[in-house]
């Protein structure tokens, strides 16, 4: 299991190489990355200059590896990749990446949508949207 929070850009191609195994059929792979817009509440939508986040790097890497583990006890899964980034990230670049080997398609596929959304709900990384007119926090209220 390969899993981290990290500053330095993510290698996407290195990530599913390293996830990668002869005895995996299959990878079930999501890749964030920052969109040129969001909703912010009170507009339609504004155009994004960068995303930043924070993280509790101790904390964010121990959710991330007890996620992996978790979902390799659910799936048979061969190899768990999940890093993500922190500080700031510009439009089109990487922010995230889950890759899960499994035999089988299926499995690799249900494996990775569970990791990347019990990251979204239970990883200690906030997102700032920073535009060109300000910036609003996404899922911190009252910070």
């Amino acid at each position: 299991m390969i899993t981290a929070v990290t500053a330095d850009p993510l290698d996407v191609a290195a990530l599913i190489g390293q996830a990668s195994s002869p005895e995996a059929g299959g990878l079930g792979i999501f890749v964030g990355t920052v969109r040129t817009s969001a909703a912010v509440p009170g507009k339609k939508e504004a155009p994004v200059v960068r995303l930043e986040y924070e993280a509790h790097p101790a904390l964010a890497e121990e959710r991330l590896t007890s996620i992996a583990e978790d979902a390799a006890k659910k799936w048979p899964l061969e190899r768990v990749v999940a890093v993500h980034r922190s500080g700031a990230c510009d439009v089109g670049e990487p922010t995230v990446v889950v890759v899960c080997a499994a035999p089988h398609r299926g499995d690799a596929l249900e494996a990775c949508r569970h990791v990347i959304d019990t990251i979204k709900e239970t990883v200690p990384i906030w997102k700032r949207e920073v535009y060109a007119d300000g910036s609003s926090w996404v899922g911190a209220e009252g910070r």
